[in-house]
């Protein structure tokens, strides 16, 4: 059982290890992510300040891994350059480094401190930036607190006999302890945490100094694998990013492996003791990479794009363009990128509305064909939209994000039934039409045009609504409802009238012509539904719509 409370007390300390890292950078995401962003941006003018841009950033993050996924978003959105994003990395890569660097000092005393004081800022207020930033020192505290534990957990490992054979199997096998090193860093998709690891053993003196730089190696390789496997389904821009990072890496390890022995020599000598060893290597990796690399970022950037070369393209409607994964720690940044997607879907509605009216007037089957891929390609949109606000909505969201999440979910879900009423409903009148032959009459054809016209108008009106939020376009687009209510009516007279006439179009055409008029009042109520959010926050909806009637005046009358 002793050995058993080892390994409790070991992965107890390496998952708070995992968990520090986590608060720490979802913290300062959630705080200052959109002005983190922005920062890469203006740092991007030439490789140098790419590079000190990198450095800063990933020294905040604490993550070259968070760094280089959300480089390669920008660079699959064509916002950076990928010879810039490669510099960006390359400074990122030596940030991450400089916690290590922190972390290797005995900052065991500033664990409580830091604990309290999170706990204290997020629980003093209900802003979201003290919290945030609460979470951030809490995460740190909980970085030393890990430390600890594992310096204490793994004292016991020094005179197992089992894991004392297994790493001396490993003494002298380089290759494999960077495998291993590398496998270990992807599982946990933290560089960091696998030399703060690798450090802690090493002052516990559990493995020697040349098998403590072997892994730092394969920590370095993993840490550059886990960004590029996570962006297998990504376009090639996008991929180009990790997978420069993770060639880099690679060459500057296999430079270094067969001089292990001599580096641990020259090491020493800046200082000896075996945790210092293991981050003085880490930083020099990572250092050295720059110095090589740095100045070739445009052959490696061509090299990369001959690897991954780009897809031809092709207009796939259904793929999503703007739900962007790796901004899903900063909620309204998250919500941000599924508003844009949602009106990307209500472009594609609204080409599936504009070419209803054509394939019932040319009883065009092919057109309708094309509107049933349509609203595949829709449904599509709607799926990934809803997952991805599935996700968002995993994270704190504050009393604003909440609202705004429940709106792009209820207006994505409209938008979705108004593609099935256009599919399912009005196509489906329109190739019986076309099948049996039948013709409009021109008063009939010419009403249900200006009736099409208005609702095609109105969904106009409703993504502007949707974007702006604005009252006085919202009180505009529930007037609307009124307005094709009478305007129903009056077409519906119209109808009858002709009816009455004997009019042989009319009285073929009749059932298809109310259906027709009918489906687009369905889908105008769907578009209105979009303002009711706003209106009834600004205390501007009436309870009911019956009016004031006195119930003992009823009573008496009854």
């Amino acid at each position: 059982m002793h050995g058993v409370d080892t390994i409790l007390n070991v992965v107890g300390s390496v998952a708070l290890l995992l968990w520090g890292v986590r608060m720490v950078r979802t913290g300062l995401t959630r705080a200052f992510g959109a002005s983190l962003r922005r920062a890469i941006g203006a740092c991007s003018k030439n490789r140098f300040t790419a590079f000190a841009g990198g450095l800063g950033l990933t020294g905040l993050l604490q993550s070259s891994t968070a760094t280089a996924l959300l480089l390669a978003s920008f660079a699959g959105r064509g916002l950076i350059s990928l010879s810039m994003a490669l510099a960006v990395m390359l400074g990122a890569n030596v940030g991450t480094t400089l916690t290590s660097q922190v972390l290797s000092f005995d900052l065991s005393w500033l664990s409580p401190l830091m604990i309290a004081a999170g706990v204290i800022s997020f629980l003093s207020t209900d802003q979201d930036k003290p919290r945030h930033l609460g979470r951030v020192a809490i995460g740190l505290g909980l970085m030393l607190l890990s430390l600890q534990l594992l310096t204490a957990g793994t004292e016991p490992l020094r005179t197992a006999p089992s894991f004392v054979a297994a790493l001396g199997g490993m003494q002298d096998e380089y290759v494999i302890a960077v495998l291993f090193g590398a496998l270990a860093t992807w599982v946990v998709h933290s560089s960091l945490s696998t030399v703060l690891l690798v450090m802690s053993f090493a002052t516990s003196g559990i493995i020697h100094p040349p098998l403590a730089l072997a892994l730092v190696i394969g920590a370095n390789i993993g840490g550059a694998l886990a960004p590029y496997m996570d962006q297998s389904s990504a376009n090639p821009a996008a991929r180009r990013v990790p997978l420069a990072n993770l060639i880099t890496r690679v060459a500057i390890g296999a430079a270094f492996l067969p001089f292990i022995g001599p580096l641990v020599h020259w090491l020493s000598l800046i200082d000896p003791a075996p945790a210092r060893l293991a981050v003085n290597f880490h930083s020099l990796f990572s250092l050295a990479a720059a110095v090589v690399f740095l100045p070739l970022v445009d052959p490696m950037a061509a090299l990369c794009r001959r690897l991954l070369p780009a897809k031809p393209s092709t207009d796939e409607l259904s793929l999503p363009r703007h739900l962007d994964p790796n901004v899903l720690d900063t909620p309204a940044e998250a919500l941000g990128c599924a508003m844009r997607e949602t009106l990307y879907l209500g472009d594609r509605v609204s080409d599936m509305l504009r070419q209803t009216m054509e394939v019932f007037e040319k009883n065009d089957q092919k057109g309708a064909r094309a509107i049933e891929a349509a609203d595949n390609a829709v449904d599509h949109l709607y799926e990934a939209i809803k997952l991805y606000l599935v996700q968002v909505s995993r994270t704190e969201l504050g009393e604003d994000e909440s609202r705004r999440y429940i709106e792009i979910l209820t207006f994505t879900t409209n938008l979705e039934h108004i593609g099935d009423i256009i599919d399912k409903n009005l196509m489906e009148l329109a190739v019986k039409k076309a099948k049996n032959q039948l013709t409009f009459s021109p008063e009939g054809l010419a009403e249900l045009k200006a009736f099409h016209a208005r609702v095609l108008e109105n969904l106009r009106l409703a993504l502007n609504v949707f974007t702006t939020r604005d009252l006085a376009l919202a009180r505009r687009l529930v007037a609307e409802k009124a307005a094709i209510r009478d305007f129903e009516a009056k077409a519906s007279d119209s109808h009858f009238a002709r009816l009455r006439e004997g009019r042989p179009e009319s009285i073929e055409t009749s059932t298809i012509h109310i259906d027709v008029i009918r489906d687009l009042k369905r889908i105008n109520g769907h578009l209105t539904s979009v303002a009711y959010p706003i209106l009834e926050a600004a205390g501007e909806l009436a309870h009911t719509r019956l009016k004031d009637v006195d119930p003992f005046a009823s009573a008496h009358a009854g």
